[in-house]
């Protein structure tokens, strides 16, 4: 097995391009329209992204408002730096998981695994079962059920990114696969905190359906952190112990589809965020001074995430929603919604 970069930016790995890449007519034209400023070419598109990643910077953005502001743009005027965000997103979440790393004890996270266990390994098994039955009903092909199902069951656009190469998927296989959990992951992070409010779910219950019931570790996060503190932190506990079953589930897809010699990605960037959690639990008890990089670490992180999501937010262009198809989305719903229930169900009621 050979170590790569776990979490891959969660937008297809086909045509990704903003709806804007043929030049337009009428009032957006002139978005794209180059102007010498300083003796340099700049588009008012090329503002605009600059000003909502600024606002990203601030006090006042939140993870929602930051893919709102992402989806806004790349609906409109489209992103200008496509090939740029796709390749700072990954690199920068996994910098973010580990900076929120530093604002977690311990042992409160290792109490929130083992509540996490049980869902965890009922819910990924359940998934990818439900998943093959239901796409093999619809027609559709083994591969493309396969990443939707492991996208859904483990932690959405990074494990697809792990399976595929598993797997040998083919470029538009990958695009479907990483199209469909990429929806689904953005709407939740608008969807899951009202619903939690609405229930009267404590900071536990809600950060662990998170954990369980969103597909990206982006969207979980940010979800949870809009909850509250404590939600965040079994939120990212969890979805991080749940994403080690990468692991086994792609030496389970050889061993299923009977690839030789393939690479297996080991998402090494947990073991960061784990030796960050150790350092704000021990250290600052002999290094005082220590306890001071924690909360430093932490407003970093939250800021990392929120730039993060509005980089997704501005790569989900409508070309993407449309080269999905309608079949793909249709499973990746079922898929979500039976998970998503059932987990509430289980976590509402349990004793």
């Amino acid at each position: 097995m050979t170590a790569e970069p776990l979490n891959r930016p969660a937008t297809p790995a086909a045509p990704t391009s903003t709806p804007t890449d043929e030049m337009p007519t009428g009032f957006f034209r002139h978005f794209h329209t180059p102007r010498v400023v300083f003796g340099q070419d700049i588009t008012l598109r090329q503002v605009v992204f600059a000003l909502f990643l600024v606002f990203c910077l601030t006090p006042w953005a939140s993870p929602p408002v930051a893919l709102a502001l992402g989806l806004v743009l790349a609906q409109t005027v489209g992103n200008p730096f496509t090939t740029h965000t796709k390749a700072f997103t990954h690199k920068l979440l996994q910098f973010s998981v580990i900076g929120l790393g530093f604002g977690m004890n311990a042992h409160a996270a290792v109490q929130a695994g083992k509540e996490g266990i049980l869902f965890t390994v009922v819910s990924i098994f359940g998934t990818l079962i439900l998943g093959y039955f239901v796409g093999k009903w619809m027609g559709l092909g083994r591969h493309v059920v396969h990443l939707i199902s492991c996208g859904t069951a483990i932690c959405g656009g990074s494990a697809i990114a792990a399976i595929g190469p598993v797997l040998r998927a083919k470029d538009e296989e990958m695009s479907v696969g990483l199209g469909t959990v990429f929806v689904l992951n953005a709407l939740a992070l608008f969807l899951f905190p009202p619903i939690g409010h609405a229930l009267a779910m404590t900071q536990n219950q809600f950060g662990l359906w998170c954990a369980i019931a969103i597909h990206d570790t982006s969207s979980v996060v940010g979800a949870a952190a809009a909850y509250g503190n404590q939600a965040l932190e079994v939120a990212t506990t969890v979805k991080l112990a749940r994403a080690l079953w990468i692991i086994p589930v792609a030496i389970g897809t050889a061993m299923l589809f009977k690839q030789k010699g393939v690479k297996i990605t080991i998402p090494y960037f947990i073991l960061g965020f784990i030796l960050a959690m150790l350092f704000n639990t021990f250290v600052p008890a002999y290094v005082p001074a220590a306890a001071k990089l924690g909360p430093v670490m932490t407003h970093l992180a939250k800021i990392g995430l929120t730039v993060t999501l509005f980089f997704i937010g501005a790569g989900l262009s409508a070309k993407v929603v449309k080269a999905v198809g309608v079949k793909p989305f249709v499973l990746g719903i079922v898929l979500w919604v039976v998970i998503s229930t059932a987990s509430l169900y289980v976590i509402l009621h349990a004793a």
